[in-house]
């Protein structure tokens, strides 16, 4: 997958490796608390991404039709790398851990790759990539990477 960031602000396509369209993701965040909606190519909903303000640590949920299937926190304290959990309702938690604010880091789940997100495979800027397993749901995994990177660049 590959995504072309404006800023969380802006609306944007994310596409495949090879160019097509694959997600419209929509960036609300002009509100209080920032909202980022993956649509599919139909505009349908796929995922909503919210902040949740007031908390030790600050937090973004992902919803899906109007549940929260996940919430994410970076650890408090990042001695080497920094390190997100996504907890993930009624299943096992995945852990971000890398350079985030390089857009080089991997997504785990009970210690197997889920994604890798790097900006190593191109040379435009404001473009990384996230490759996601097989198997794993590719909108979930950009949901869970454009939280992390919406949490990241606050901090």
């Amino acid at each position: 997958m590959r995504e072309k960031l404006l800023t969380f602000g802006n609306d944007f396509l994310i596409e495949t490796d090879g160019g097509t369209p694959a997600f419209k993701v929509d960036g609300k965040a002009l509100r209080v608390r920032d909202t980022i909606q993956f649509r599919d190519q139909q505009g349908r909903p796929l995922y909503r991404v919210t902040e949740r303000l007031l908390r030790l640590k600050e937090t973004m949920v992902i919803e899906r039709d109007g549940r929260k299937i996940a919430s994410i926190q970076k650890a408090l304290v990042t001695p080497l790398r920094d390190r997100f959990t996504v907890r993930v309702e009624g299943g096992s938690p995945l852990h971000v851990q890398g350079n985030i604010f390089e857009h080089e880091y991997t997504i785990t789940r009970d210690g197997a790759r889920v994604a890798t997100v790097s900006k190593r495979w191109f040379r435009v800027r404001d473009t990384y990539g996230v490759e996601v397993m097989p198997g794993e749901d590719d909108a979930f995994v950009l949901a869970v990477t454009a939280a992390v990177d919406s949490i990241s660049s606050r901090g």
